[in-house]
């Protein structure tokens, strides 16, 4: 028998993101939405000189699942760098895509496994991830000059 999609877990993450306010003065933002649902998730990020992320902020409107991802994402983010992040967003992408057997190396992302043979809901697990993998480039190529 299968875990249900929607399950305690994913809820309990779902309502405790962390780094859910907006960034005042962030380095790089970007938003990414699901045109399948509708559900956005905009990423403020500041990189240290490393280019590693050093503030986070999030604004979710998302379904349970993207939320859920963004919890998950935003509970390890600080400290990452641009590459990390891009690893992280590809094997999630990859996975999610049936591209490979085993869930990424970033904690927690196995609860999505019953999520896997529901093409429609992937976007939506994978719209902190691309929006911050992005974000980071961006501020890490500022800072760079």
């Amino acid at each position: 028998m299968t875990a249900p999609l929607y399950n305690a877990t994913i809820l309990r993450l779902a309502a405790s993101i962390p780094h859910h306010d907006r960034l005042p003065a962030p380095m790089a933002t970007v938003e990414k939405r699901s045109p399948i649902c509708g559900s956005r998730v905009t990423v403020d990020v500041s990189v240290d000189a490393d280019g590693r992320i050093e503030t986070l902020g999030m604004l979710v409107r998302a379904c349970a699942l993207g939320q859920a991802s963004a919890s998950l994402f935003g509970a390890e983010a600080i400290g990452k760098s641009p590459a990390d992040l891009a690893a992280a967003r590809d094997a999630l992408t990859a996975w999610l895509a049936g591209a490979r057997d085993t869930p990424p190396d970033w904690p927690g992302l196995d609860i999505f496994t019953p999520a896997l043979p529901y093409s429609a809901r992937h976007p939506s697990i994978r719209l902190a991830f691309e929006a911050a993998a992005e974000a980071a480039e961006q501020a890490a190529k500022a800072n760079a000059q």
